[in-house]
């Protein structure tokens, strides 16, 4: 019998998922008073074009959210915010809008001139970081479509 790790880790993120998205969606666990939290991400998938929901960690630097995984390209988000970067995401409860700038494994990083000063000096740091199969995204604040 043969385990497809690939599956098993999917299924494992489905299932984590259908448990933790509730309670994410109402603001439990946001970043609030600390900068780290979780955040609901919703994106629009990049095959289906369904909305997809992924409880995520994120931390919070003033209007901007930064939020990573260590899965890299296997992780959908990643693939589906390179396709459509205009995203909603949840935080305290609230939806926001936002356009995301990915870093990822084989993305080649150019910084975005949108950026504040401060937000570029973080991406410009963690961009090496892909090269070890790390996916980076900075969710930038735009206003309701």
């Amino acid at each position: 019998m043969t385990i497809d790790r690939q599956k098993l880790e999917r299924e494992f993120f489905r299932m984590l998922n259908r448990v933790v998205e509730p309670a994410v969606k109402l603001g439990i666990g946001s970043p609030r008073f600390v900068p780290g939290g979780l955040i609901l991400l919703e994106t629009t998938g990049f095959k289906t074009g369904a909305t997809r929901r992924t409880p995520l960690v994120a931390i919070r630097l003033g209007g901007y959210v930064f939020i990573s995984t260590v899965r890299g390209d296997r992780s959908f988000w990643v693939k589906n915010l390179i396709k459509k970067p205009r995203v909603q995401y949840f935080l305290g409860g609230k939806p926001r809008q936002a356009k995301a700038f990915v870093m990822a494994p084989g993305k080649r990083y150019r910084r975005p001139t949108s950026l504040p000063a401060y937000i570029g000096r973080i991406t410009d740091f963690l961009a090496p970081y892909t090269r070890a199969g790390w996916a980076f995204a900075v969710l930038a604040p735009v206003e309701k479509r």
